[in-house]
């Protein structure tokens, strides 16, 4: 029986993934664990991929869109001289090239990918093509013609030069492929290039220093201790502007209604209620100077 307190929690687990496990794996988990059926994830990681793994619980995961939509950060480690049917080390080897690169000759091409650029999705990806995945058509050898994507690639740095390995730090817009960009990294260089290894290190605001391993996290739900690393609901976007209500602007908004703002703030706040809690997202509507509820949440 579901306990009626615990079914009102609301916020966010933040996980530190291990390698070998789906994101829907760790969400099953922290749905038994927690006993709340609403959790869900909000940006998968491949089961060869590990790190942060933002889980959100409860009236949280109405957040959902607008969590999964923040910047991620990535260390990855390419392989130059050999590339692959899925961009990665699970897939079927293509062509096997001699690496003859400087390391002055990669880092001038790896820093063209930097900027607002166009990607196309790796063949075995979940992009949907017709209502089905992209992977289902690549598992039963049909090509298909995956439309590029505008993708903002803010930094890419060279940790370290090992060829016919390079470890990179990659600081990406959400929907960015770390497989895509080693493929077409190693296009570039002339000598093929796939992915052998990736962590993610940030996720929005969240950073591997707020994740929390699962086995920890595992033990947290034996001893019924998991709340204490449960981050409250007004956290999630705390790079939004604060809107502080008053008693009188709780009550309004928790009816959907608007309230008098003020330009320069942004255009979209957080509404906290004068305990501390998230009431609503709001979006500014500049012909009038009023706030306008987009989200409304009974609590958390």
């Amino acid at each position: 029986m579901v306990d009626e307190k615990k079914s009102e929690v609301s916020g966010v687990l933040v996980v530190d993934k291990p390698i070998g496990m789906t994101s829907h794996d760790v969400v099953q988990i922290i749905r038994k664990g927690t006993n709340i059926r609403r959790a869900g994830h909000t940006g998968t990681l491949d089961p060869r991929a590990s790190g942060v793994l933002v889980i959100l619980v409860g009236p949280a995961v109405r957040l959902s869109e607008y969590v999964s939509a923040s910047d991620k950060r990535y260390q990855a480690v390419i392989q130059l001289g050999t590339s692959t049917d899925t961009f990665d080390a699970d897939g079927r080897v293509l062509s096997t090239t001699a690496v003859d690169i400087t390391e002055k000759q990669f880092n001038d091409v790896l820093q063209s990918f930097v900027g607002e650029i166009e990607q196309v999705p790796p063949p075995y990806s979940a992009v949907k093509v017709k209502g089905k995945k992209a992977y289902e058509f690549a598992r039963e050898g049909e090509e298909v013609d995956l439309e590029p994507r505008m993708i903002n690639v803010y930094n890419l740095d060279l940790l370290e030069w090992a060829p016919p390995e390079a470890v990179i730090d990659v600081y990406c817009s959400s929907g960015t492929y770390v497989r895509s960009l080693a493929h077409d990294l190693g296009e570039k260089l002339g000598c093929g290039a796939h992915l052998i290894g990736l962590r993610r290190t940030k996720s929005g605001r969240f950073t591997l220093r707020d994740a929390v391993p699962l086995r920890k996290l595992r033990e947290a739900f034996a001893d019924n201790t998991w709340t204490e690393v449960l981050i409250p609901a007004a956290e999630t976007l705390s790079d939004w502007p604060v809107i502080d209500l008053t008693p009188e602007e709780l009550d309004i908004v928790r009816h959907g209604r608007r309230i008098p703002g003020v330009a320069g703030i942004g255009k979209m706040a957080r509404a906290i209620s004068p305990e501390g809690e998230l009431i609503g997202l709001l979006e500014f509507d500049a012909g009038t100077n009023e706030w306008q509820p987009k989200k409304v949440f009974t609590s958390g």
